[in-house]
């Protein structure tokens, strides 16, 4: 082998016949590909062998590469330092990747065992983690403390390897020289299994990449890559007969389209389009989303239209507007909001879940860390916004999540993406990711007094980018504890009745019995054909605004806005015309359609007028009030605090402070009685815009 000039004894040049025989396929198959490389060495300096056209060359020689990678590279390798190019630089070496390798080498990460070592694999991922580019030793030179010679050592493994001895004079005593050994770009990556590989509980795997010259900087967390590489062995110093694996990259390539894996068969496309032509397609979506979980129709449709999706644009001037939905679940404990959350992570082609303290804000969005995998370097790790980028991300107990952690947040709600700046580190990810998260009541159930927003422990800011919100209330009817109960009960039964009919020997239940009794809980819509009808949604239907459906949008948003005028509030913005448009479109998508007609403008405008009056009325007037949102207060509530505030300026311009008696007599004309008053003194306390100099006696600021 010949690497930066140096000759290695085990070099399968000494083989001529087979050396002519790779020269010549190097010749007709992939000169042009070596005239290219010549105008770009050193940036690139691989040549990528097509295995498909090395198979009709020589089929046997195409099977023994993957076989026996190691001796193949190096001999192509030396075939291609044979070939005279015109204008080659003379110190070029190129090195050798493989692609387009069988399907039968196409295997998961859990599949990658031991007979594997040593041969050519392909396996597809998501990019979790991504170190600095460091540089390695690909030829250490040797220095011989004894007698001075030099000795270079080619290092094929992540341990430094020295000589065994000195050729000249015996001696094991060497000093490395780092200036004279030669060097090639390093990375580390580690990829993680595609979510829609696993089944039932299974956890996603993960393996370690090793990436050299040219492959550097290839790709970036959250990415799908299909790498063609070598398995290998992590040599260690220890006895332990138990080693880790990695694979050494030969060609990565990264997968563009999402979804690809879910691609409907002619006969699934059949009765997806069969679906979409449903009059009732919107029912059987409510009734196919966590069927086991009574009622909540409302939110059921909006997550059945978050997983279609809105169209993401992106403007002339380079602006993108994003197209996923966000929708926000608050309710009281116990209502089934985690399994609505799980289930709708289920269905969504791609999707994470996560839950509580358990996320930090590196585990939402990205981070830069040192740690032993970057081989005490810095590593960029993806999170769970950016891995599910262009899926579903499920976020349950979001209010337990870190108030600092959170603010992580939003970025990639509005933008889509997340940046990372630390360390002199400053790049940015795509996290087109569609939020369903859930959070309960900060004191255990929520009340009627107040608004809905100060009642969980989430900033303003933050809710006013959820498109949707719905509250999900403990039922107050005796009529409605019994369907639960019966639902639950019927529910449970069903699952007894499967338990005993697979497991118990004994048993008189028959398979007609269980599936009748299933019926209450059987999805409308095969979870599995589903997914794949939301995949092909999302990837073939664009649809575009019909003018009747853009009138109906604009009058909505323009009466709206004049009722607010009238009643001195905001019931809606610009924020809120968007979610309208995203709704609208993945009300078309639902029916694969590429107009949006007047009937999906209807449906969006229904969603979003039920969530603002669950979640932004104003408890005192009715009136629905989208400052709650940015304020956490309504406008009538805000209006109020300055009343208060003014007449206690204007009260203390003779004195130092006011008595709270005399500040309630001046304020009750404008409707405030005692206990509001109280209300609204410690609000503007907490606010600083009163002291209370001593007890009962307040003055401004």
């Amino acid at each position: 082998m010949e690497a930066e000039g140096i000759l290695f004894p085990e070099s399968p040049q000494a083989n001529e016949e087979m050396v002519k025989k790779a020269e010549q396929f190097l010749r007709v198959y992939h000169m042009d590909d070596l005239v290219e490389i010549t105008k770009t060495y050193p940036r690139k300096r691989r040549l990528v062998i097509d295995y498909t056209n090395l198979a009709r060359y020589d089929y046997q020689m195409a099977d023994e590469f993957l076989e026996n990678p190691d001796f193949y590279r190096e001999l192509f390798e030396y075939a291609a330092q044979r070939i005279e190019i015109p204008g080659a630089p003379k110190d070029m070496v190129i090195r050798i990747g493989l692609k387009n390798i069988p399907t039968v080498r196409r295997l998961l990460v859990r599949d990658l065992s031991s007979e594997y070592i040593g041969k050519v694999v392909l396996v597809e991922g998501i990019v979790r983690e991504v170190t600095d580019v460091m540089p390695r030793i690909k030829v250490a030179v040797w220095a011989c403390k004894a007698c001075g010679s030099q000795v270079p050592v080619l290092q094929e493994s992540p341990v430094l390897k020295k000589p065994l001895s000195c050729p000249y004079c015996g001696k094991r005593d060497f000093e490395l020289l780092e200036e004279k050994s030669k060097y090639t770009d390093f990375q580390k990556i580690r990829i993680q299994e595609p979510l829609e590989f696993l089944k039932g509980g299974e956890q996603s795997r993960h393996i370690a990449i090793y990436l050299e010259d040219d492959l550097v900087n290839r790709t970036s967390p959250g990415e799908r890559i299909l790498v063609v590489g070598v398995l290998r062995i992590k040599k260690t110093q220890g006895r332990s007969t138990v080693q880790d694996k990695y694979i050494e990259a030969l060609f990565v390539d990264p997968v563009q389209k999402e979804f690809e894996e879910l691609e409907p068969t002619p006969e699934e496309l059949r009765k997806i389009m069969e679906l979409a032509s449903d009059p009732d397609i919107y029912k059987k979506l409510v009734a196919s989303i966590a069927p086991a979980i009574k009622g909540h129709e409302k939110v059921k449709e909006a997550i059945a239209l978050q997983l279609f999706g809105g169209v993401q644009k992106k403007l002339p001037d380079g602006t993108r507007i994003r197209g996923n939905i966000h929708i926000l679940l608050l309710g009281d404990p116990g209502t089934g909001k985690s399994q609505i959350l799980e289930y709708a992570a289920r269905l969504a082609p791609k999707s994470f879940y996560v839950a509580g303290k358990t996320v930090t804000g590196a585990g939402l969005t990205a981070s830069a860390e040192r740690d032993e995998f970057g081989e005490g370097g810095w590593v960029i790790k993806a999170g769970v916004l950016v891995l599910a980028s262009g899926g579903l991300a499920a976020v349950d107990e979001f209010d337990k999540i870190d108030a600092k952690e959170r603010e992580a947040l939003h970025e990639a709600m509005e933008q889509q993406t997340v940046s990372v700046a630390k360390a002199g580190i400053v790049t940015r990810f795509k996290a087109e990711t569609s939020i369903l998260a859930a959070a309960n009541p900060k004191f255990g159930r929520f009340s009627d007094d107040e608004p809905i927003v100060n009642q969980i422990s989430v900033s303003p800011t933050i809710l006013n980018r959820f498109d949707l919100m719905f509250v999900i209330r403990e039922v107050k009817t005796a009529e409605e504890d019994r369907e639960i109960a019966s639902h639950i009960l019927e529910t449970h039964t069903a699952g007894q009745l499967r338990a005993q009919y697979e497991k118990s020997p004994q048993t008189e239940v028959t398979k007609e019995e269980v599936e009748r009794a299933e019926e209450i809980v059987r999805p409308a819509i095969d979870p599995e054909l589903l997914r794949k009808y939301v995949a092909y949604a999302r990837t073939h239907v664009f649809p575009v605004l019909t003018p009747e459906a853009r009138e109906a949008l604009l009058n909505f948003y323009v009466e709206l806005r004049e009722r607010g005028r009238q009643k001195e509030t905001v019931p809606i913005n610009a924020r809120q015309m968007e979610a309208l448009i995203r709704l609208a479109e993945a009300s078309a998508r639902v029916r694969l359609s590429n107009v949006i007609t007047r009937e999906d403008a209807e449906r969006a405008k229904e969603l979003l007028l039920y969530s603002m009056q669950e979640v932004l009325r104003d408890p005192k007037t009715g009136e629905i009030d989208v400052d709650i949102l940015y304020t956490g207060m309504p406008k009538s509530k805000v209006q109020k605090l300055k009343m208060v505030l003014n007449t206690l300026r204007s009260l203390t311009e003779t004195r130092d402070k006011v008595a709270f008696d005399e500040l309630l007599k001046e304020v009750s004309i404008y409707g405030i009685d005692e206990d509001e008053l109280e209300e609204i003194l410690q609000e503007l306390s907490r606010r600083g815009d009163i002291i209370e100099p001593k007890k009962g006696f307040y003055s401004p600021v």
